[in-house]
């Protein structure tokens, strides 16, 4: 019997050895070992990126276990903040979750510095990957669009103007960002010239006629000695006292379908016509957009101020709400707030194990809410431009700043059927849209200074004066190296904070009114809505107000009582009144069509 238990002990200690040279850096994390950690990392014979069985990066298992010292010795040698688990979560998120301040501060301070970093690292040469393509003007049109009227008002449009010659691009743009409940407008233009090993960018405020220089080869230990990243108190406190929210389109089961037109069961592939270009007509089906929402980091009172019931509103738009929690064990507290579930090192380095929900880190509260939407492309066969060597470098230099061309670089990377999409529509948000369409292609469509269309070429060309990648004269030249224009906040929950102001009414939160109050006249007891649900009721009832002034044919107050018996017929008919008009446009839209498809069926017939 003795020596069945020394077989199994030496099989464990095998196993350990095993596991131990597979993850060596792991294996010191995860004991919190950082000085011999720091002596193997400076031997540099370890992939610092290499994920464990359980999808973490060194990094991310020492965060996600709070052991700061490890965290600093990582990111001294320049582990990668902005990896991602198998759950989509950032190690700013799993730092946010320990609630440590001292670990966050750290690393939301190395986060910064490497996306500048990758900013200055990764700009000189995308000019370059762009430089010996031919030189092309286009205009991007970015539409945010929404089912609720009043949404779609408030929220920002902006078409982008993008001239490219050689390796310099200039990208002009009148959307600034959001500040003090308003949306900033202005005229600026950002301008990138590419040299051999490094390259200079400008930002021209055409308003204030000033311009801002920025040699984009800085080195990341300057920025590190200065503190010019270091986040304030402020941001730290926030970080901790808000729910931890991602937002992502889940590309995995898209597939495109050519879409159809016609009647009497004959059909055809649908095209229409897109900035004087026939296109095809095609939907992307299966695209779920997913957000979770995470709270374990929370005091009890900040939940409660963050949880709301499942709405009507969600029943109706087909939100699929889940909530987990992880499982947790008793036993030392230490331990369980990084440990729950005493799982071993042996049982987590060994894939082979199934820890069946089990993990480790503090107990996970999640609440993830899936909608099915459908994306729609039009698609060019013979568009002048190149998506992958002309528009995607553009695309990936705005993206390095922007989390919404970052959406769209991940959806125009996809194995897209044949041709150019000048027109794209994917979903940001759960009410909201961004449609993206490409026109005025070498200033054909509309003049514009500096760009003067080469039509006898085939295909089309155009030339570019050199004057577009220079500042106008007089203007006042300021500063360099100015970090003021980096966009380090994440845009998409500044763009999500900015609607709801944008549909905020006066008065405080209590003396708010939901949509199913204006519709019974009275309060329901104990609901409690959440931003986006308050938000969204306040744009169905100003669509509802709008719409009712404006209107002889709608149902009257108490006709609109008696039918919404529940919820659920309150909000459809909330929705079917501010929805109206644009239903009775595409009837008298596909009434055309119909027309026009039985008149060339007819003299089809007749030959």
């Amino acid at each position: 019997m003795e020596r069945i238990f020394d077989q199994k002990r030496q099989n464990i200690n095998m196993s350990s050895e095993s596991l131990r040279k597979r993850y060596p850096l792991h294996w010191l994390v995860w004991y919190n070992d950082y000085s011999n950690l720091d002596t193997e990392l400076q031997k540099n014979e370890y992939d610092i990126e290499l994920k464990d069985p359980r999808g973490r990066t060194p990094l991310m298992l020492a965060v996600t276990l709070g052991h700061l010292e490890s965290t600093r010795v990582l990111l001294r040698h320049r582990a990668n903040v902005n990896t991602e688990n198998k759950e989509g979560f950032t190690v700013v998120h799993e730092a946010v979750s320990t609630s440590d301040p001292e670990l966050l501060q750290v690393v939301l301070e190395t986060r910064d510095l490497q996306r500048y970093s990758s900013r200055v690292g990764g700009i000189p040469e995308l000019l370059r990957r762009i430089r010996d393509t031919p030189d092309f003007y286009v205009e991007m049109k970015w539409e945010f669009t929404s089912w609720v009227p009043l949404v779609s008002r408030m929220c920002p449009s902006d078409t982008y103007k993008v001239y490219k010659s050689g390796s310099s691009v200039r990208i002009d743009t009148t959307l600034l960002g959001f500040d003090q409940s308003n949306w900033q407008r202005g005229s600026r233009s950002y301008v990138f010239r590419g040299h051999d090993d490094n390259a200079v960018m400008m930002e021209i405020d055409h308003e204030a006629s000033q311009v801002y220089v920025e040699q984009l080869s800085v080195l990341p230990n300057q920025l590190a000695t200065s503190g010019a990243l270091r986040p304030s108190s402020e941001a730290i406190d926030s970080r901790l006292t808000t729910p931890i929210v991602i937002t992502y389109v889940d590309t995995d089961k898209i597939s495109f379908e050519r879409n159809k037109s016609g009647i009497w069961g004959w059909r055809s592939d649908k095209t229409e016509v897109v900035s004087e270009h026939e296109c095809k007509v095609f939907s992307a089906n299966n695209v779920e957009l997913v957000t979770k929402t995470r709270t374990e980091h929370l005091i009890e009172a900040d939940k409660s101020r963050h949880r709301s019931p499942r709405s009507p509103l969600q029943s109706f738009l087909g939100i699929v709400e889940e909530k987990t929690v992880s499982p947790t064990e008793n036993g030392d507290s230490k331990e369980c707030h990084s440990n729950p579930c005493h799982i071993s090192p042996e049982e987590y380095f060994n894939e082979e194990v199934n820890l069946e929900g089990r993990d480790i880190g503090r107990p996970k509260e999640i609440t993830t809410k899936v909608q099915k939407f459908k994306a729609n492309l039009w698609l060019c066969e013979n568009y002048p431009l190149s998506l992958p060597e002309q528009i995607l470098p553009i695309v990936d230099l705005m993206a390095i700043s922007s989390t919404h061309f970052a959406k769209l670089r991940d959806f125009i990377t996809l194995q897209l059927p044949s041709g150019f999409p000048v027109k794209i529509e994917i979903p940001l948000f759960h009410v909201l849209n961004a449609r993206i369409t490409f026109g005025n292609i070498f200033a054909m469509d509309e003049a514009v200074t500096g760009v003067t269309p080469i039509k006898e070429d085939s295909p089309v060309a155009c030339y570019i004066d050199d004057s577009c990648f220079e500042p106008p004269a007089g203007y006042v030249r300021l500063g360099n190296n100015e970090l003021r224009h980096l966009s380090i906040d994440d845009d998409d929950e500044l763009l999500q904070y900015a609607i709801q102001q944008s549909l905020m009414e006066a008065g405080s939160e209590d003396d708010q009114v939901t949509i199913w109050e204006v519709l019974r006249a009275q309060r329901p007891p104990n609901t409690i809505q959440s931003d986006e649900d308050q938000a969204l009721q306040r744009a169905i009832q100003e669509s509802m107000a709008s719409y009712l002034s404006s209107s002889d044919n709608l149902p009257s107050e108490n006709e609109v009582s008696g039918e919404a018996n529940n919820d659920e017929s309150q909000l459809e008919l909330a929705l079917k009144l501010s929805e109206q008009q644009k239903e009775e446009d595409e009837r008298k839209r596909r009434e055309e069509e119909d027309i026009l498809e039985r008149i060339l069926q007819l003299s089809l017939t007749e030959k």
